[in-house]
């Protein structure tokens, strides 16, 4: 004998109805794509313990609220001094090559489309190891922001 539930049809049509009411405004926004030498970035700089000629630019988001996307850029064989930040980073390296230290761990070297992920509050310095400038896509969590040195 087989067994049926009026209460799922119910639960299921209810379900798709919430779900579809809690559609977020963000679904509104325009979908977007940008390469590094996009004419419509804007490009400004960076904290100033950074390597001269270092510069920023927003791709999405406010850099003073939460999950706000960059791309980061410095001219090749430019080194990045030992820094950290609040937030955890989600990096993809867009163009050049780079080495990446983290306090504790082997240097590891970024080519174009490597991924890499560094953790909130946990030191690391860089090097463009390319003559081409190095350009890394990071995704911030929370705002943006770039402390030299360690959080001792």
């Amino acid at each position: 004998m087989k067994r049926t539930s009026s209460a799922c049809p119910a639960l299921l049509s209810g379900l798709l109805v919430a779900e579809a009411s809690a559609t977020p405004v963000s679904a509104q926004e325009q979908a977007i794509t940008r390469t590094p030498d996009d004419p419509a970035l804007e490009w400004g700089p960076c904290p100033g313990f950074m390597p001269e000629d270092c510069q920023i630019a927003v791709l999405h988001g406010d850099p003073a609220k939460s999950n706000p996307d960059i791309f980061y850029r410095v001219p090749g064989g430019a080194e990045i001094a030992r820094h950290w930040h609040n937030s955890p980073e989600r990096m993809v390296l867009v163009t050049g090559e780079m080495g990446v230290t983290y306090d504790g761990q082997d240097r590891v070297v970024l080519s174009p489309g490597t991924y890499a992920y560094g953790p909130a509050k946990k030191p690391h310095g860089a090097i463009c190891l390319s003559s081409d400038p190095c350009t890394l896509f990071i995704a911030f969590v929370d705002p943006i922001d770039a402390m030299a040195g360690g959080p001792e």
